[in-house]
């Protein structure tokens, strides 16, 4: 089954595929379908493919082209060419370590929903003003974790997160329990071992039990079932 997140997905929200959001690192692009069917598999039907590697382009592409039930997206974007390349290999949204004008004018242009990213109050008070309302915060631990969400809450409630860097399964119920946090990004449930060892039924178990933790959380989507809402002037 297709996911519903349009193509043009002007109006659609990264932040309400699932609570949960693999941030995957793909060395070999033959693991891409693999282990995409195994996140779909156990319940992650969103995937973030990072542009860590030489082979991240071609993932995106052999996962938009095999596996249907999944969205894919393209994460670590940091220049308007990128960004063209990765909607050309099929990607459905963009994540961003942090953001530029000038990518964000890319990003906008692209047709596909983005997740700029932020770390501090300005940069969300700057994308605010430039009308947008969801964002990557990350580095999330580094950055305050939970505490920091928690006191953008109440002066900026009008911005929603997805925290990335340093949230694992010990703590992403705790970000997900944020009025202000829409899922949260990880690589727990994809280690580089069971990668390497093309163990996808690994993969899927710890999927499964992410997308369990993110059920129990109250996280503000479905899992296995990504769902598509009306994001408010964000992903436009």
């Amino acid at each position: 089954m297709a996911s519903p997140l349009p193509s043009s997905a002007a109006g659609a929200s990264v932040l309400d595929l699932t609570p949960v959001l693999p941030v995957v690192v793909v060395r070999d692009a033959d693991d891409a379908v693999p282990l995409a069917r195994a996140l779909v598999a156990g319940g992650l039907p969103a995937i973030e493919v990072t542009l860590r590697t030489p082979a991240a382009l071609d993932a995106v592409r052999r996962i938009s082209a095999e596996v249907p039930e999944a969205v894919v997206g393209a994460g670590t974007v940091i220049t308007p060419e990128q960004v063209t390349a990765c909607v050309a290999a099929g990607a459905r949204f963009l994540v961003s370590p942090g953001w530029t004008d000038g990518l964000l004018a890319a990003m906008r242009a692209s047709g596909v929903p983005f997740l700029p990213g932020v770390s501090t109050a300005t940069e969300v008070v700057a994308l605010l003003e430039r009308g947008v309302r969801e964002m990557k915060f990350f580095p999330a631990q580094a950055a305050g974790g939970t505490a920091y969400l928690r006191s953008l809450a109440g002066p900026l409630p009008q911005a929603r997160f997805c925290p990335t860097g340093g949230v694992g399964p010990d703590n992403a119920a705790e970000y997900l329990s944020l009025p202000n946090v829409g899922c949260v990004g990880g690589s727990w449930m994809v280690p580089a071992e069971a990668v390497a060892a093309r163990d996808w039924g690994r993969v899927e178990e710890l999927a499964r039990g992410a997308a369990a933790l993110a059920d129990g959380a109250g996280g503000s989507g479905t899992p296995g079932t990504p769902g598509v809402r009306a994001a408010d002037g964000t992903c436009r």
